[in-house]
Order: structure tokens, then sequence, then C-alpha cells
């Protein structure tokens, strides 16, 4: 039986709290520590991609080294997404932010060793293709971060779509390819993936009051919303598997308070 979104959180913080970082870190390992334990998250790269894994029949232990991966991924961009050269936040979840707690330069490091972590998780695999996903993912998050706060202008779905969009599509991309699927196989998922990102940061927007509610009001971004959160469910009524467990994610994101 597929495990809840809430036992796969539950098992995503047990693991990260065990994690064996590298020992050539030495004291830097504190800040990496707090940025991607202590703050804290809600996980649902990583739960995506474990619940993808176990609908595909894989273990939990297969999947992992793939799920601890992006979120890793995801963290080394907020720590470096709040950094005074970017969006100079000194408060993430009611906690300092991981400059405001270390320095700016700490930060910048463990930001770094985030990354590299993470790669080195994703190259656990026989299979090169899990860091491979991992790697262009990143670069379009980084490149919708790019056009986010460097391009005045730039269009809103384009850059949700980077931003937010490419880790969401490389969570179930990467648990594809580290439970085995078979590339001819993967399209239905891959679509379903597609969508959630932008599920993801519309209903962010119109929690935020910011983004697609600035450009088209509450009454569009709902719209909006529940047209992915549709289009979702379409995807993975396409999936032969027990998606019952992605598909309550689906639901629960798109109804979310915080």
């Amino acid at each position: 039986m597929p495990q809840s979104p809430e036992e796969l959180k539950a098992l995503v913080e047990s693991e990260l709290e065990r994690l064996s970082l590298w020992p050539q870190l030495h004291g830097q390992a504190e800040s990496v520590r707090y940025g991607a334990v202590e703050m804290g998250g809600k996980r649902v790269r990583p739960v995506l991609t474990l619940a993808t894994g176990e609908a595909n029949g894989a273990s939990v232990e297969q999947m992992l080294p793939a799920a601890l991966a992006i979120e890793l991924v995801h963290n080394f961009s907020l720590v470096h997404d709040d950094l005074p050269s970017l969006d100079n936040d000194d408060e993430r979840r009611g906690k300092p932010t991981v400059w405001a707690a270390y320095g700016e330069g700490p930060a910048l490091l463990a930001g770094d060793a985030m990354l590299a972590e993470a790669f080195r998780l994703a190259s656990r695999y026989e299979t090169a293709h899990v860091a491979r996903e991992l790697a262009q993912a990143t670069l379009g998050m980084i490149g919708g971060q790019y056009l986010d706060t460097m391009v005045e202008g730039a269009d809103l779905e384009t850059v949700h779509r980077l931003k937010t969009g490419c880790l969401f599509f490389a969570s179930i991309a990467m648990g594809l390819w580290a439970a085995g699927v078979p590339e001819d196989e993967q399209g239905p998922w891959r679509a379903f993936g597609d969508e959630l990102g932008m599920l993801f940061q519309v209903v962010d927007d119109i929690l935020d009051d910011d983004g697609f509610v600035v450009e088209r009001g509450v009454d569009g971004a709902r719209a909006l919303a529940d047209q992915a959160a549709e289009r979702c469910r379409a995807r993975l009524a396409e999936v032969d598997a027990d998606t019952s467990v992605l598909r309550e994610i689906v639901d629960s994101l798109a109804v979310r308070t915080v």
C-alpha cells in the first residue's frame, strides 16, 4: 500500500536529518544543515519524487537519493535567493535566513555546498539520466531567477515555468529514471510534471497577492490555478498506475492556504 504524503514528508525530514555531508566541509556544514533541515519547508518536491517511484513499483530506499537531491537544489536556490545581492530577505518561515544567521559569505558557500551534495546524491544511480534531469532543471530555474530579478517586464508565465516549474518537473522526471521507467513509457508522466509547477506558483501568487494576482486579479489567478489543477488531474488519468497519492497532492496544492 502506498504511503500517504504526510508519511513521505516525515520520511524526507528524517533522512535529511541523517544525511552525511562531505567531511571536508568542516564548520561550513553547520550553515548547510541550518538551511536544509532546521529552516523546515513543505518538502513537496521530494515527496513527489517518492510518490512517483512508489506508483511505479520502486522501493523508497531506491528513490531517496533522487528525492533528497531535488530538495537540496530547492534549498540551495532559496539560500542564494535570500542574499542581499538578490532579494535581500533576512527572514524565511519565521526564522533568520542563512545569510542573516551566519553572514553573507557562509550563506553563499552553504548554497554552493547544497548544490554539490545534491549532485553527489543524484550520481549514485547507474544511469546518468537522474543527474542530467537535475542539471537541466537547475539551469532552467537559474534562468527563471535571472528573468525575475534582472529583466524588467519579463513574461510572467515564462518566469514561473522556469523558476518554479523546472524543479517540479524534475521531481517527476528524476523519479521516473530512478524507478527504472523506460523512456518510451514516460510521456504521460512528463506531461503531468510539466503542469505541477504552474499550479503551485499560481496558488503562491494568490497567497502572496502577487504575480498573476497583480496581472489578472484574484478571480483571474484563481481560474488559472483551477485550470492547472484540472490539467494535472487529466494527465494523471492517462497514467497506467495507482496515482492516488499524487492525485491527493494535486488536490492539496490547489487549495493550500500556506
